[in-house]
């Protein structure tokens, strides 16, 4: 999993591998486009899958990954906090 990056060293890696990404210099932020080859994986191992995953690293320790389209029953079975707080907030 990528994460702590700082933008320099995403954008040599964006690079090195042709990774699509827009750099936002003033905010000191990248964004790549989905990264089909990126495999992100829970705590045992298994596989999230969805309809693309990228990638938003900024120049601290952080980095977020966004993975859209993660299908049902999967998504509730691995994220049922996400789905708890959703169904409080539409009450």
């Amino acid at each position: 999993m990528i994460s702590r990056l700082p933008t320099t060293f995403s954008n040599r890696i964006c690079e090195t591998n042709k990774i699509e990404f827009t750099d936002y210099l003033d905010d000191k932020i990248i964004s790549t486009r989905t990264i089909p080859t990126l495999k992100i994986t829970d705590d045992k191992g298994n596989e999230i899958r969805g309809l693309g995953t990228n990638v938003v690293a900024t120049n601290t320790d952080s980095s977020e990954v966004t993975i859209e389209g993660i299908p049902y029953p999967f998504y509730g079975e691995e994220f049922s906090h996400h789905v708890k707080a959703d169904a409080e907030r539409f009450k």
